[in-house]
This record gives structure tokens, C-alpha cells and sequence, in this order.
């Protein structure tokens, strides 16, 4: 869905561009299996023509030479909306927060101090990546959240949630808004500093 209305936004008619949008082979759900990588893999041996996936995966096809980087919404290429598609953030249910919300701050105490480890020492992030990926994409990683940390934020702005709730009601999954404290545990706040 997200490429779908990044590529609308950005002015291409899915219909009239002969756009077609489909799985990457051999991209199944599993452990051990990194969509990225197998993305790279894929357009490496030409049976697709490009992927949306993440940094991994992006590195993998343009160090191997088969890939070029059309645009990252992370940093805020392509249409400005695309930026508040998706985001990294911390997922509980309402029913864990509200029964124990030392823990639901104590996870996001955790990504601040593994954010300030990283930003410390990123190579901290290779021993991590030995675990994750094959040999040659481990040793990646750390230069890959290199250049990540200045947007690692563990805050999710208003601007974010606005941005969310239209592009939700734009692919037809929401009708009007959820607010900002239906989606962020603003009440736990007093929980982050302990």
C-alpha cells in the first residue's frame, strides 16, 4: 500500500503506466530470511526490475552494481507525504500499557540507551548484524546506522500521526482520525525517566 500511494503521489497512474506491483520471489516469511537482501538478490538476476525495501537491501544492489537508489522517504525524498507512511516504533496492546505500564516505558527506555549506544559506538551494530545476516551484508551494517542515527528519534511527533491517519484514509483503511493519544502512550510518560 505504501508504494502504491507513493507512486500516485508522485504523479504515476498505476493503469496507465503499466505499473505492476508483486511479491519478490523467493521473499517469504520466515527467520533467517531478510526481505531486502533477497530483494537485492532478485534484481541482481533480473527477475524483477526494482523493490522498496529497506537500507540493507538498498546497500546490497548498489554495491553489487545493480541497483541505483531512486529515492528514501526516510530522509524525505520523493512527495512530501510519503515521509509519514511508515515508521520504526514500539507496538503493544492497550490492555499491557494499561496493566503494567513500567513495562511499555521500560521498552522505550530501552531503544533511547540502545540509540545512545549506537550513536557512541556504531560498530556495536556489526556484532549484532554477524547474527542476522550473511558474512558480507553483516559487515555493512554498521556503516548503514551510521548513516541512520541522525533520524533515530524515539518520539513519534503530532505531525507524524496526522500524516499516518491521512495516508490511512487515502488507501482506504480509515475513516476519520484516530487522535495522537489513541496511538501514542502519552499517560506513560511519567514511567520513561525511572
Amino acid at each position: 500500500m505504501g508504494l502504491c500511494r507513493l507512486l500516485i503521489e508522485a504523479g504515476i497512474d498505476l493503469a496507465r503506466d503499466e505499473v505492476k506491483i508483486a511479491p519478490v520471489p523467493g521473499a517469504g516469511v520466515g527467520a533467517g530470511i531478510n526481505f531486502g537482501v533477497t530483494a537485492a538478490k532478485a534484481l541482481e538476476e533480473r527477475k524483477i526490475d526494482g523493490f522498496w525495501a529497506n537500507g540493507m537491501g538498498t546497500e546490497v544492489a548498489v554495491r553489487r552494481g545493480v541497483g541505483t537508489v531512486v529515492l528514501d522517504a526516510r530522509r524525505g525524498d520523493g512527495p512530501k507525504p510519503c515521509f509519514n507512511y511508515t515508521m520504526a516504533s514500539i507496538a503493544a496492546a492497550d490492555r499491557l500499557i494499561e496493566k503494567s505500564p513500567e513495562t511499555a516505558a521500560a521498552a522505550v527506555r530501552a531503544m533511547v540507551k540502545t540509540h545512545a549506544a549506537l550513536k557512541a559506538d556504531v560498530s556495536r551494530a556489526t556484532a549484532i548484524g554477524r547474527k542476522l545476516f550473511p558474512p558480507s551484508e553483516a559487515e555493512l551494517i554498521a556503516e548503514l546506522i551510521r548513516r541512520d542515527l541522525p533520524y533515530y528519534d524515539a518520539t513519534i511527533s503530532r505531525d507524524f500521526v496526522a500524516g499516518m491517519n491521512q495516508f490511512s484514509r487515502d488507501v482506504g483503511i480509515l475513516k476519520g482520525d484516530v487522535p495522537y493519544e489513541g496511538i501514542v502512550a502519552t499517560h506513560v510518560s511519567k514511567y520513561w525517566k525511572s
